[in-house]
């Protein structure tokens, strides 16, 4: 393992705020950390933490010519402390920093999170944030299921997206949902979201005019090579058998019974898509773009879903 970062007790130097995300990010690299919970690059997480350490807005302008930028913010000693302690347990750990800072952001949208729930990162998110799922929903629209809805997030971006529905947020994980309990009360959503615990659809039958699913899809292969920051999150919430498609087996075989008749499936699969087509060879399917690609969520029609199934 490569040299990790000074311990907290080393003396720290008055900086300035892009000074100390230059220096933590040259830390991160030197670690060899990874990435993947909020950012993809050893620059963008020193920006997180130095941002979140100072009591910064995550959204902060750092580029160093520009008016509004806070690069040349000073920095003072203690500051510069509290932020080596944030790396140092970073970087020591391997946990996900939003394991350490409790927050994470969708669609600038802020959630808590802790060890007993995954990060939220779902490129179902950016299809909630620009309607991109709109022209799929029918006018009658008024019951939306998130299953495995983790710490919520999906669920509340949900109802903030469409006011006039009721969402139910579902997961087997009792941890899970206490978690997504906070992100409800957090957004003032209670009257909106029910969160129900349940295994796949057995507990939540619906029926059901939209479904938006981020299941447990890594196979067997990919869960051995994980980085330690992903095993640090709930393996239920990631690990999907030989080939990643245990859960949607599943969920595509009882889904038809559970949906209304102009009802959509929203499905994440991540870097599954090869052997999703070799587990639903003839299934049609159409993908969504998002950031990622167009390869990691689809959507399905109840139609199509009932004929395939049948």
């Amino acid at each position: 393992m490569r040299p990790i970062s000074p311990a907290p007790s080393t003396e720290p130097h008055a900086s300035t705020v892009g000074a100390q995300v230059e220096r933590v990010a040259l830390q991160l690299q030197a670690a060899d950390v990874g990435f993947g919970h909020g950012t993809a690059n050893a620059h963008d997480e020193a920006a997180w933490l130095v941002l979140w350490s100072l009591g910064l807005a995550l959204d902060s302008e750092l580029t160093a010519d520009s008016p509004a930028s806070v690069a040349q913010q000073a920095v003072a000693h203690d500051q510069v402390a509290r932020i080596t302690r944030l790396v140092h347990e970073r970087i020591t750990t391997r946990k996900p920093a939003a394991y350490l800072t409790r927050e994470a952001w969708l669609v600038g949208v802020p959630f808590y999170v802790d060890e007993r729930a995954i990060v939220p990162r779902s490129f179902i998110a950016e299809l909630l944030a620009d309607g991109s799922i709109d022209e799929w929903l029918s006018d009658r629209t008024h019951d939306v299921l998130d299953l495995c809805t983790g710490n919520g997030s999906l669920a509340c971006l949900a109802a903030m997206a469409w006011p006039e529905v009721s969402v139910t947020g579902a997961d087997l994980s009792p941890d899970a949902l206490a978690v997504a309990r906070i992100n409800v009360d957090r957004h003032s959503l209670q009257e909106r979201i029910a969160l129900v615990q349940s295994d796949g659809l057995a507990g939540v039958p619906g029926p059901w005019d939209l479904i938006l699913c981020n299941p447990p899809y890594v196979n067997a292969h990919s869960m051995a090579q994980l980085p330690a920051e992903y095993r640090a999150e709930p393996e239920l919430a990631l690990a999907g058998g030989s080939d990643g498609m245990d859960f949607i087996r599943q969920l595509l075989q009882r889904a038809p019974a559970c949906m209304t008749e102009d009802a959509v499936l929203v499905l994440e699969i991540g870097n599954e898509r090869a052997h999703f087509e070799a587990a639903f060879p003839g299934l049609p399917v159409f993908w969504l773009a998002t950031s990622a690609g167009e390869d990691q969520v689809l959507l399905l029609t109840r139609q199509a879903l009932a004929t395939w199934a049948g």
